[in-house]
């Protein structure tokens, strides 16, 4: 699943960690920035073109789809051409770390074992 917004803001960043507030699990990774002069016109197109997997059908403004990080990519690639940073992996920190508690015979993190790596 994978958020596909935009923010106005010079950092980017700032509005990640925004969005990784209270109301969500795990912190957001980010997969893709892309600067450009019209994105509000890329954010909607990159929603028309994903909207058969939207997660939310009744509220749109949750941006949310099902889809993965690297079809977003070649979708905003077509939409807006290149990209300023894409990573495919996900760094899912506190993920790990909660999964790694959740194996260890205590509950709390194994710190002997530092990543499991387990789909999402």
């Amino acid at each position: 699943m994978v958020k596909v917004g935009m923010t106005r803001r010079l950092e980017p960043m700032d509005r990640i960690k925004e969005l990784s507030d209270a109301s969500v699990p795990f912190n957001f990774d980010v997969h893709a920035i892309h600067f450009s002069n019209d994105a509000v016109g890329v954010e909607a197109e990159m929603h028309r073109r994903l909207a058969d997997r939207r997660v939310n059908r009744v509220n749109l403004r949750r941006e949310f789809f099902y889809a993965t990080p690297s079809e977003v990519r070649d979708l905003l690639a077509d939409v807006a051409g290149d990209l300023l940073k894409y990573a495919d992996a996900a760094e899912a920190f506190e993920y790990h770390q909660s999964i790694n508690a959740a194996h260890s015979p205590s509950g709390q993190q194994d710190r002997s074992d530092e990543t499991v790596y387990a789909s999402t």
